[in-house]
């Protein structure tokens, strides 16, 4: 299953997430849920941080683990793309509740 934690002090912004582990939908290299999750949280660290040329805080990218985190000044530039992500990522885990969860960690 694919974890997805997202990064949230208790105001309730995104400063980031992480996503862990394989979704399991599909033999390795065809699994479509792993592919949607992995194509989407590229293209939202890659826009961050080659786009708007926000430096994030941290940014680790290994097989099955993903992490990256802003720094809090940075939100307010990045708000609309991690809402985004969430709102994305939201909508696969209802569709493939077996595969995908999201859940919150309050920073």
């Amino acid at each position: 299953m694919l974890h997805i934690c997202f990064l949230t002090p208790p105001d309730g912004r995104l400063l980031g997430f992480t996503i862990q582990g394989h979704a399991g939908y599909g033999e390795e290299g065809s699994d479509i849920v792993c592919a949607a999750v992995s194509s989407a949280a590229y293209l939202v660290v890659n826009t961050i941080t080659d786009v708007l040329a926000v430096a994030p805080l941290s940014l680790r990218a290994e097989e099955g683990d993903l992490f990256f985190r802003l720094e809090a000044r940075d939100e307010p530039a990045c708000r609309t793309i991690l809402q985004g992500l969430k709102l994305h990522l939201s909508q696969l885990e209802e569709q493939y509740p077996e595969h995908i969860r999201v859940d919150y960690l309050e920073i």
